[in-house]
């Protein structure tokens, strides 16, 4: 028989409603054939199938459910067969085999109810479109839809082929499963049923419970006599081999593993046998393909270390989330030197640890006794008591600092710049890098209805001006929340300085600085959830056109909530805190009642330091011991609900195994749900990250190392997700990650802003520069035998007369080894005159210096970014020469092709 004949015969044989059973595949002596296991996926037809529902049900007694009328078993052509060649380009590719590109999961339903019906005309409207459709009934009723090649050819049709890097070169006409699974996820969604609902409506209305496509698993093909070769056999199909640029045929390379099984049987008419083997239990098979997959240690804790597979998972999750672990994986290299420069200028702190004058000021002012913290029951307090905590700021705010925060502010825009080189290489090896968005959701459109009509770009300026107001009340919402934080570190300070516990009373401050951050992280997590639900509201109220359009708006919009719930505290520690809190006798109070809290005399920017190594330390470890433990808990108790009996129905002396297929299905289903937010919550993690490394950095030299230290787990805690635990996500094609450089821009130009803040408010490095130069013992003379800093502390502290409190303070407490009459004044710390509290003139001058310093250093880090920028081209000249000669390339073939058919 003829390899033609075997087509016709195949053709007919499909025609006739029936799927080829193993061992009767059409052949020809010479054609290689095996039987195809279980675990390698049923045995309907090659090519485009013939719309069929074979329905897997099980019988009465198994323990599975049973509806409606045992007649309904088996429901085959719900659709007229369409006719395509069948092609065999490799011989060892199965002459059958199943390709499922979605599964659809719904409950049960009783015949004839609503649901029920809704689900027929949703799948009918599939089969109107050629769509074949396989049902297996267990716990849940699961249908495997696989799209007609039509759909694909039109796709190329419209788009010039933009996969071409990704097929076989010996058949150019294979479909990488990426496009495969985005285009038939695009006509699932975009279905309408005659009664004008849409997937998503129905899974509202618990007619489906899910839908997504399969993960693959790793099959070794085994022929005596010749060398073992691989498949990577995706659930949803086989894949054939494909050139070098494109994603290989195994993903995992060439190794060739074996899978532990049994045979099914032996080929016929040919020299030896060709077996496919399997593993006897999926979960086996799903765990082998794993760690194929992992060859490179991409989704295992011990290869934390090792470079990412970028191709492997861009041929496997598609694009976004190949660019998501690119820049993931770029931003943490990156970060390395960061984490450097950072150690560096906090090994310099500690080694000024006792040496700084300041601090040996403060340790040796035994004499100096400062004004109360509370109103009651705290007592007066003497200024070397403090002599670690004035340590340990030294070590944090120094000279080295500011050079650190000019650092930081270069190192973000260096990131940006090579991270834009890096993309442009990359999509250019992908050829997307001209991709058009637009017109590919055009053509998605037309393919899915001829009739389909773009909706148009649309501005209100009455719905921009309510989003606009909404967001801004939320804004102030999230302040709010910041004051009530606040309210709580007054009210924690004034009740632990009267605690009766001595360390609580000593450490009033630091102790309500910790609490507060502790609260500070949980208002995080609550309100985390609440910013999506009114992002997504107002997103709603917007209107956007497109999914891309809905993407963009909801990011700024959960970007700016989520920076005001994580940093509005930090903002108030660092440029209020002890700035607006009044004076001795004229406290500011809150309900008339309790006193803002006051700096320590050596500066507030070591509160701001626990509050942020508070905030990142619970952030990383907590957040992502949960991020790994939810999904993992929650996979384990889905696999352990109780599963129906395994039925074993004998045909003679031989056993038929269940379904091959519906195992699969349920190992998926099993897994943990994917939705359009799984890779956004990635991004905007990293993002909220970025911020706390970049903008207070100056105030927490140690953010790079915390954040490097981080991701090098992070990127790995993801991979784990992605294959182990969560279902396949469906790929998304993109050339960049989109708003998020945007984004990224943002937080480069608020890092210049916040770090110049940081040192020239919260820092006392400009009041001691301004002491040093005008007020120091070293003005006006070249002193080398007196530190210039000599009596800084003396100089920043005011003198307050006791008698001068107000009425209903109460008399403090006098220290023990005092008398109380002698105390006659005691000191704080501000720039005020003894005899009538105004500001003396240091103030200002202090002031001035201030401002002035905050305009030069914003604007050279301003001009050293632009410079930057400049001086990194965005795309490198080996990327524009590429696009250059293809440019040309294509240009000459069309006018080849135009003269030589002038010719003709």
């Amino acid at each position: 028989m003829s390899g033609h004949q075997v087509k016709q015969e195949g053709a007919k044989s499909r025609a006739d409603g029936g799927f080829f059973s193993p061992g009767q595949f059409p052949h020809s002596p010479g054609a290689p054939l095996g039987i195809m296991s279980s675990r390698g996926g049923c045995s309907p037809s090659q090519g485009s199938s013939p719309s069929i529902i074979l329905e897997h049900k099980s019988p009465a007694g198994s323990g599975e459910p049973q509806t409606g009328d045992q007649e309904r078993q088996d429901e085959i052509l719900l659709t007229p067969w369409r006719d395509f060649p069948v092609e065999d380009t490799d011989p060892f590719t199965p002459p059958s085999e199943e390709k499922w590109d979605f599964v659809l999961v719904s409950d049960i339903h009783e015949v004839g109810s609503e649901k029920e019906t809704k689900r027929k005309k949703f799948l009918d409207e599939l089969s109107k479109k050629g769509f074949t459709i396989k049902k297996i009934e267990d716990m849940k009723l699961f249908y495997g839809v696989r799209a007609p090649e039509q759909v694909f050819r039109k796709y190329e049709c419209l788009l010039g082929n933009p996969d071409k890097k990704l097929q076989n070169e010996n058949s150019p006409q294979d479909i990488p499963m990426t496009t495969r699974i985005r285009i038939v996820n695009l006509i699932l969604r975009h279905t309408v049923t005659p009664d004008l609902e849409k997937l998503q409506d129905l899974m509202k209305k618990n007619v489906f419970e899910a839908m997504f496509p399969l993960h693959e698993v790793r099959l070794s093909i085994r022929v005596p006599g010749r060398k073992i070769q691989d498949r990577w056999r995706s659930k949803t199909g086989w894949e054939r081999p494909v050139g070098n640029r494109g994603c290989p045929r195994s993903l995992l390379g060439e190794e060739h593993g074996k899978v532990p099984g049994r045979s099914l049987g032996a080929g016929q008419g040919i020299e030896g046998a060709l077996v496919f083997l399997y593993p006897t239990d999926f979960s086996a098979l799903q765990k082998e393909a794993v760690r194929e997959f992992s060859k490179d240690n991409w989704a295992r804790w011990r290869g934390v270390f090792n470079e990412q597979p970028i191709e492997k998972i861009r041929c496997y999750f598609g694009e976004k989330v190949a660019l998501y672990f690119a820049w993931l994986g770029w931003y943490t290299c990156l970060l390395g030197v960061a984490a450097l420069a950072g150690v560096l200028t906090f090994v310099a702190g500690i080694a000024l640890f006792s040496s700084s004058q300041v601090s040996r000021e403060i340790c040796e002012a035994n004499t100096t006794i400062m004004c109360p913290l509370c109103d009651k029951k705290c007592p007066y307090w003497v200024l070397s008591d403090t002599c670690t905590y004035a340590k340990v700021t030294h070590m944090i705010d120094n000279e080295a600092t500011v050079l650190f925060a000019i650092f930081m502010a270069l190192w973000a825009t260096v990131f940006l710049e090579l991270w834009k080189r890096q993309r442009a290489t990359v999509v250019t090896n992908w050829d997307l890098y001209g991709w058009d968005e637009e017109e590919e959701e055009l053509a998605m459109g037309l393919i899915n209805n001829l009739q389909y009509e773009p909706r148009k770009y649309q501005h209100s300026y009455f719905r921009s001006t309510i989003v606009l107001l909404l967001v801004l009340l939320m804004i102030l919402v999230l302040i709010g929340i910041a004051h009530a934080l606040v309210i709580y570190r007054v009210i924690a300070t004034a009740l632990f300085a009267q605690s009766s516990l001595g360390l609580l009373r000593e450490q009033a401050d630091t102790m309500a600085v910790i609490t507060g951050a502790m609260l500070h992280y949980l208002t995080i997590v609550i309100m985390t959830k609440i910013n999506r639900r009114v992002a997504l509201f107002l997103c709603d109220l917007e209107k956007p056109r497109s999914f891309s359009q809905r993407e963009k708006t909801f990011t700024m919009k959960i970007f700016t909530f989520q920076f005001f719930t994580n940093f509005s505290s930090l903002i108030y520690i660092a440029f209020f805190l002890g700035r607006i809190n009044g004076r001795p006798g004229h406290y500011v109070r809150i309900a008339g009642r309790w006193r803002l809290e006051e700096c320590h005399p050596s500066g507030c920017i070591t509160d701001l330091f626990i509050q942020m190594a508070i905030i990142m330390l619970l952030k990383q470890t907590i957040s992502n011991v949960m991020e790994y433990l939810i999904p993992w808990i929650s996979h384990k108790l889905r696999k352990t609900h109780k599963r129906p009996k395994k039925r074993s129905i004998f045909l003679g002396e031989e056993e038929e195994a269940e379904d091959p297929c519906k195992r699969q299905w349920l190992r998926n289903y099993e897994l943990n749900e994917v939705n359009v937010f799984s890779l956004f919550d990635e991004f905007l993690e990293m993002m909220i990250q970025y911020s706390f490394t970049t903008i207070f950095v100056a105030a927490f030299p140690l953010a790079p190392l915390l954040a490097f230290l981080n991701n090098i787990f992070e990127i790995h805690l993801d991979a784990i997700k992605m294959v182990r635990l969560h279902r396949r996500m469906v790929p998304r094609r993109a050339n960049d990650i989109g708003i998020w450089l945007q984004v990224l821009e943002a937080i480069g130009i608020l890092a210049v802003i916040g770090n110049g803040l940081v040192i020239a408010i919260t820092s006392d490095f400009i009041p001691m520069q301004v002491y040093k130069y005008m007020y120091s013992p070293c003005v006006g003379e070249n002193r080398t035998d007196v530190d210039c800093s000599t009596g800084y502390i003396n100089h920043s502290l005011s003198v307050f007369r006791i008698r001068d409190f107000e009425p209903d303070m109460g008399v403090p407490e006098m220290l023990p080894n005092f008398d109380r009459d002698e105390i006659k004044e005691c000191r704080y710390r501000d720039y005020r005159n003894a005899d009538d509290y105004t500001y003396t003139m240091q103030f200002w001058h202090v002031l001035a210096a201030r401002l002035a310093f905050l305009i030069i250093f914003e604007h050279v880090a301003l001009c050293v970014k632009l410079i930057a920028a400049w001086y990194i081209p965005d795309v490198p000249q080996k990327v524009k020469n590429e696009l250059l000669c293809r440019k040309h390339t294509d240009l000459r073939k069309e006018l080849s092709m135009m003269e030589y058919s002038t010719e003709v």
